[in-house]
Order: structure tokens, then C-alpha cells, then sequence
């Protein structure tokens, strides 16, 4: 009778859970994710809306006579455009994008265009993936991605060469929006594992900006990059469903009439129910790459937009894992609006800072205060993955240089201290040429002493 009775009661108890699970979620803004991150400063946020007006470049058929120019133009010096590639041009290979040569800012800026919807070949590049199928440097990445950014380096190699070459302080920036911004973040890890590629280029001298970027990289190689990777977020690195699965279901709901709504419904909320602990210990699952920016503009239960804030973190755990329920999610996703807000926000930064009224002499004190906290907070995000039991996470050495060797030798999965092939080789080696005295001690054999 007493189990009879204690029914109800756990069904209520059960209710009740769902319910506050349900209401907290409805009430989970993009804010509350990175609150406790600290706010971005105008030298290093001054990049974002002058690269997504590139972007924006990229989507006009002909740049000197443009149609769809924000106010105050692209920025761009049309003899300053090296060169421009369509859809014809790559063959489906890869999306349309632009070389440009940013001499008011010392910089060799490749600009990727967006998915467009209806170009069979962007969903064939997005769609070229499954869990796990492709591993590089210890991680797992996005297949078809990974294949347009090893295109884009073998066609575009020779040029960026030179260009680096010819303009030694120059920085290398690559940037894309959507599923450019994808195969952008893919380019950047191939170029800093194939330098010699590109004249031994200095890796400092190499960084992407991922606006609205797709998932792409596991979250050792996310958090390892973060210092040449920068993500500008928006809806589509919250949504733990792989992409291709969310277009072959919308796909397989075109041809059934809208039968199929519900089951994509309910795979979302599966994989957004699945437990932290568990998500970061899985190797495969991808993530948005790198440094992330969060542009905030909105509040809970306040209407409208504010002056946005930008905040900046290397988070490791909490990495955007939670849908926002808002009715703006789609539109927040175009490059036109992300370029509106950044603007809005660097304007908020230079109002508050002044910073054009700032000594060129402590404007460089400045920078590289921030270079050295953003080493800093790189070094604990790989410390703090290390802590969590990321696979194949290792922290970064104190002084600086083995990166640099582990970055010349990992490919295709071999960890930081080597693959298991080459630590059973120095196991044998010393088998061979050493052996244990009477007290216990390792010595050389005599064999090897008389040789």
C-alpha cells in the first residue's frame, strides 16, 4: 500500500523537475553564458567589424560598383584586391572569397564567403562529415572543411608565399563567415602545421576570425588554438546536433511533407540534455574553434536591444552548450547584422576609451599588456582542459618552445609526447645499450663500453 502511495508522489516530484528544468531554460539568455567572462578592449575587438565588412565584399559581383554596401562603404581600395574567386572559378571545390592586401593595417587578409542556400556545392562541403571520420594534430575535425581549407592552401600557396615574403611585418588573417568561417579556422591549423609552406612564417604572425562559425574542431584543438583562432559567436555554435544531420533531416522534411519536424525536435533536445561530464569526454565531438567574442545586447525579461558589450574568454567546460530560445536566432546569423553590432559595440569601446587620443608610446605598453594576459589565460585554458580529463588536452610549456617542435611533428593524431611507435623505439634503445649493476643502478653494458 505504502508503494501504492509513495506513486503519485514521485511522479509529482518528477513533474516538478521538468518543469523547473523547462522554465530555466526558457529563460536562459545568450548573456547568462558568458557572464562571468571579462569584457574585450577596443585594440583587440578593432579587427571584427572592419574583417565582416570584407566578408560583405565577398557577396558583390562586381566590388567597384557595389549594390549592398553598409554605410560607409567596404573599406576597401579596389587596387589593393589581388584577387577574386566564384563559384566557377573553384569548381564546388570551395566557397567564393576574395585575397586582399590591407596596407592601412599591415595585413594579407583571405576573406571566405558564407553558405548560400541555393548552392548544392556549400551543402556538399557541409555535408561531407560524420562523428569521428577525420582526425589531424591529436583532434578530431569537420571532413569536408578540413578538404576545402587543404584545397584553398594548395591553389592559393604559392601567392600567400610571396606575399608573405615580400611584406615580412605584415600579419596573415584569414576570415569567413558561416561555413566560411569553417573552412577559414581549417586553413589557419593547416597553415600552422605546414609553416615551411609559406616561407617558415612566424606563427605569431598568423590568425583567423570565425564569424559565426560552424563546429568544427574537438575541444583539445579548439582550446589549443585559441591563440591564433578567434570565434565571433552567434546561434549555430550552440546547437549540439551536428549541422549535416540538422540539414539531412530538414532535407528528408522537404521530401515527406513536414513529417519528419518532430524527429528533428526531439534529436535537439536530446543531445542538448546529454550530461557536461560526459560531452567533454568525447574526443569526437566538434566545437566552435578557438578565443571566443560574445556579443551581448540583450537582457532577461527587458525588451528591445541595448548598447552592446563584448566579452572574451577561452572557456574550456560551458563552451556554448545551451540552446537560447529567441525568435532573432536566424536573423542574429547574418553577416550584415554582425556587422551592424560589432560596429555599434567598437564605437561603445572607443567612446568609453578614447583610444585614438592615446600616446603611440603607451598605445604599445598597452598591447602588449594584453598580448601577455591573453598568454596567460590561454596557458590556463589548456591547464584547466587538462584538469578536466580532455582527451589528448596537454598544457603548454613554460617557456615557449615546445610548441613550436610539438607543432612541426603532430599530424594525423600523434599526441605531444610522440606516438606510442616512437616511445616503444627509445624503450628498445635502452634495453640495448643499458643494463642494472649489482646495486641496482642503470649502466652501459660492457659490450657496449668495449665498442
Amino acid at each position: 500500500m505504502s508503494i501504492l502511495c509513495g506513486g503519485p508522489l514521485l511522479e509529482g516530484v518528477c513533474c516538478l523537475a521538468c518543469a523547473r528544468w523547462a522554465w530555466k531554460r526558457c529563460l536562459h539568455t545568450a548573456g547568462h553564458d558568458s557572464e562571468t567572462w571579462g569584457l574585450a578592449t577596443a585594440e583587440e575587438f578593432e579587427p571584427v567589424p572592419r574583417l565582416c565588412r570584407y566578408i560583405l565584399a565577398v557577396y558583390e559581383d562586381d566590388p567597384q560598383h557595389p549594390l549592398w554596401e553598409p554605410p560607409g562603404g567596404y573599406g576597401i581600395n579596389p587596387d589593393w584586391l589581388i584577387l577574386r574567386r566564384t563559384y566557377e572559378d573553384n569548381h564546388g571545390r570551395a566557397p567564393p572569397y576574395i585575397l586582399y592586401l590591407d596596407h592601412d593595417h599591415a595585413d594579407i587578409v583571405l576573406a571566405i564567403k558564407g553558405l548560400k542556400f541555393s548552392k548544392e556545392s556549400d551543402y556538399a562541403v557541409l555535408l561531407d562529415n560524420k562523428l569521428g571520420k577525420r582526425k589531424i594534430d591529436g583532434g578530431y575535425v569537420h571532413n569536408g572543411l578540413l578538404k576545402a581549407a587543404g584545397w584553398f592552401l594548395d591553389v592559393e600557396c604559392d601567392i600567400l608565399k610571396e606575399l608573405v615574403e615580400k611584406y615580412p611585418n605584415y600579419t596573415l588573417t584569414f576570415t569567413g563567415h558561416s561555413l566560411g568561417s569553417g573552412v577559414a579556422a581549417m586553413l589557419t591549423l593547416l597553415v600552422v602545421l605546414h609553416r615551411d609552406k609559406l616561407g617558415n612564417i612566424d606563427r605569431r604572425r598568423i590568425r583567423c576570425y570565425a564569424v559565426a562559425p560552424a563546429r568544427c574542431m574537438s575541444l583539445n584543438l579548439a582550446v589549443r588554438y585559441a591563440d591564433v583562432i578567434n570565434s565571433v559567436d552567434d546561434f549555430l555554435p550552440r546547437i549540439a546536433t551536428p549541422l549535416e544531420d540538422i540539414f539531412k533531416y530538414l532535407f528528408w522534411t522537404e521530401l515527406t511533407n513536414g513529417s519528419l519536424p518532430c524527429l528533428l525536435c526531439l534529436r535537439c533536445m536530446r543531445d542538448t540534455c546529454i550530461l557536461d561530464e560526459k560531452v567533454i569526454k568525447d574526443p569526437r565531438r566538434l566545437y566552435a574553434p578557438g578565443r571566443l567574442y560574445h556579443i551581448v545586447e540583450r537582457k532577461t525579461n527587458r525588451s528591445g536591444r541595448f548598447p552592446p558589450v563584448v566579452r572574451t574568454a577561452v572557456p574550456v567546460d560551458g563552451r556554448f552548450e545551451h540552446i537560447v530560445l529567441s525568435c532573432n536566432a536566424t536573423s542574429d546569423h547574418s553577416i550584415i547584422w554582425i556587422e551592424r553590432e560589432a560596429q555599434r559595440a567598437m564605437d561603445v569601446m572607443l567612446e568609453k576609451d578614447d583610444i585614438m587620443e592615446i600616446p603611440a608610446k603607451q598605445r604599445m605598453e598597452r598591447q602588449e599588456t594584453l598580448a601577455r594576459e591573453h598568454k596567460e589565460e590561454h596557458r590556463a585554458a589548456l591547464q584547466r582542459a587538462v584538469t578536466l580529463e580532455v582527451p589528448h588536452a596537454y598544457s603548454s610549456s613554460k617557456y615557449g618552445t615546445f610548441n613550436e617542435v610539438a607543432d612541426s611533428h603532430r599530424w594525423s593524431g600523434e599526441s605531444s609526447l610522440g606516438s606510442s611507435k616512437t616511445r616503444e623505439n627509445w624503450d628498445e634503445l635502452i634495453e640495448r645499450l643499458f643494463e642494472k649493476d649489482e646495486s641496482g643502478h642503470m649502466v652501459l653494458k660492457k659490450s657496449q663500453r668495449d665498442d
